[in-house]
């Protein structure tokens, strides 16, 4: 059987969907940054059991989780709150763990970008790929972005092809929006922090491929708008209606702040430098004179 992880945060809404797609184990764990709805009580209330901590990344929150929650089996699946484990995706995880020899690690899994019933399977790139079932002990998770991404893999990992859904916009868009304001902010820093080599851009693994082509394209002149052309017509995003067109307008704004981000912090980084060559100038000065009327 699998051990399943959720991280949450104020998750009283979606949560219950959530944990009623996960009947199919007996070790459900939610590992909660101190809520202050009712996600606690929905939890215990599914069966599920509740351990909290502070959260600082996500990266971070997930190596507590591996770390210090007692865990009933051996294959650990990670899903949020927002995310469903469809009865398909559910067999295929029974399928690959029991059939999956000792020096696999984990599987790469994808999912379903849901929006108003509709999947945005071109607009969101379909698949894109995160470690999320994993062998106890063979893996660790170093944050990336606003996310995280993996550290160390003992084995090798393999992917499972059939999906999961996401429901990324289940509180609304005032509250995306507000959420990829913080999430563009971490991009940015890790953009301009972590230059991947630019051969990775033609990895064949998506979880080495795409880290190294948001940060190269970061620095493209009008990669924002090329983001919306590129996703809503040669990906044909306009196929998935005004869903879609909705979908390619967000996702290209998220990208433009990203960029003006990463701008403003260059400024800044250089504008603190330029303030302590000043000053350093000026304390240079200041010796030379005080050595000039010594003398």
């Amino acid at each position: 059987m699998i051990s399943v992880i959720i991280l949450t945060k104020n998750e009283e809404a979606d949560l219950p969907i959530c944990l009623r797609s996960l009947q199919w184990t007996d070790d459900v764990q939610v590992l909660d940054s101190f809520s202050t709805d009712r996600t606690v009580e929905v939890a215990r209330r599914h069966g599920a059991t509740v351990t909290k901590n502070a959260f600082e990344s996500f990266g971070k929150q997930r190596n507590f989780a591996l770390q210090n929650i007692s865990l009933k089996y051996n294959w650990i699946l990670f899903l949020d709150a927002d995310e469903v484990a469809t009865p398909e995706f559910r067999d295929a995880v029974l399928k690959a763990t029991i059939n999956a020899e000792d020096a696999v690690a984990g599987f790469y899994c994808c999912w379903k970008m849901m929006l108003e019933g509709r999947w945005l399977k071109r607009c969101d790139n379909y698949p894109k790929w995160q470690l999320r079932l994993l062998r106890k002990g063979r893996v660790t998770y170093t944050d990336f972005g606003h996310g995280q991404k993996e550290d160390h893999v003992l084995g090798k990992a393999l992917y499972l092809k059939e999906p999961y859904l996401h429901y990324g916009f289940s509180k609304g868009w005032s509250h995306w929006i507000e959420r990829h304001n913080r999430y563009s902010t971490l991009e940015a820093v890790a953009r301009l922090n972590h230059r991947p080599p630019f051969k990775n851009i033609f990895s064949k693994h998506g979880s080495t491929r795409n880290p190294a082509l948001k940060s190269w394209l970061s620095r493209v002149p009008g990669w924002p708008m090329l983001r919306f052309i590129q996703t809503y017509f040669f990906s044909l995003g306009f196929t998935e209606g005004i869903q879609g067109l909705t979908y390619c307008i967000n996702i290209s704004y998220y990208e433009y702040m990203i960029i003006i981000k990463m701008r403003e912090i260059t400024v800044n980084q250089n504008a603190s430098v330029q303030s302590i060559n000043n000053i350093t100038n000026a304390d240079q000065k200041s010796a030379t004179l005080v050595l000039q009327a010594s003398e």
